[in-house]
């Protein structure tokens, strides 16, 4: 993809599942790509991995709400700019209600929701301040299909992720005088490490046939970015392989 080509690209929770294959992916397509994760061993690992491309690695933990804004200043101070910001980190931390204090809650919203608005307040306060920067933008946050549908005890991911689609459009209307596109991803079933443990029966529920891989999210990224595709903006984007719009009944 030539119009993705040395396109700065800041990606949260990039060491692991679906982070690792859009990390993957944007460096195979010529971005110059920076990722961020917790997890610093399969940080350092995957900046291996990646040696042959523009790609470079910050351990960090989001939920640091000065640490976020430190490493996405560094990145603008150094690199210039953030033309692709994908808002990909996420934590589930399931639990009974009764047994969920209002630390934990507030935890999975630190991580989930509140660096979908830190990163998108410091991008665009430096491209207020240069405005020959306004010309491409990209924003993908990543919700989930439990934005709209649940299983017990999921309470805190749930209002994080259903934030995160509001959030989103009311990001795309404010930052249109930017040219910044703001969508969200919200990814079904997808398998992350054990996709030939699978049985018959989890692909065969899936009007699609088959269970959501990694670089399915991944791809659908990149369609967001094509400098094409500014038409699609503020847009929850659902990959589930048609799970959401199947009705199910018991016999």
């Amino acid at each position: 993809m030539k119009n993705l080509y040395n396109k700065i690209t800041f990606i949260t929770g990039g060491a692991n599942g679906i982070g690792k294959a859009i990390v993957n992916t944007f460096c195979e397509a010529g971005a110059d790509v920076i990722f961020c994760d917790m997890d610093e061993v399969a940080g350092k690992r995957l900046n291996d991995e990646m040696k042959d491309y523009k790609c470079s690695f910050i351990h960090l933990d989001v939920s640091d709400a000065g640490a976020l804004a430190n490493a996405v200043n560094t990145i603008l101070s150094k690199k210039g700019n953030i033309d692709v910001l994908i808002n990909n980190v996420g934590v589930g931390n399931f639990g009974s209600i009764l047994d969920t204090s209002v630390e934990d809650f507030d935890k999975v919203l630190d991580i989930n929701l509140r660096p979908v608005f830190i990163t998108a307040k410091l991008l665009v306060k430096h491209r207020s301040q240069h405005e020959d920067l306004n010309t491409y933008g990209r924003i993908i946050n990543m919700s989930s299909t439990r934005y709209l549908m649940s299983e017990p005890d999921t309470e805190a991911y749930a209002a994080s992720k259903g934030a995160i689609v509001s959030l989103t459009h009311s990001l795309a209307i404010s930052l249109s005088k930017y040219n910044i596109t703001v969508n969200c991803i919200s990814p079904g079933w997808i398998d992350t490490g054990h996709y030939g443990d699978l049985k018959p029966e989890d692909h065969a529920q899936h009007p699609s046939g088959r269970v959501g891989q990694p670089e399915d999210i991944a791809r659908t990224c990149l369609f967001l970015c094509e400098t094409d595709n500014n038409f699609i903006n503020g847009q929850n984007i659902v990959v589930d392989g048609g799970m959401t719009k199947k009705m199910i009944y018991v016999e």
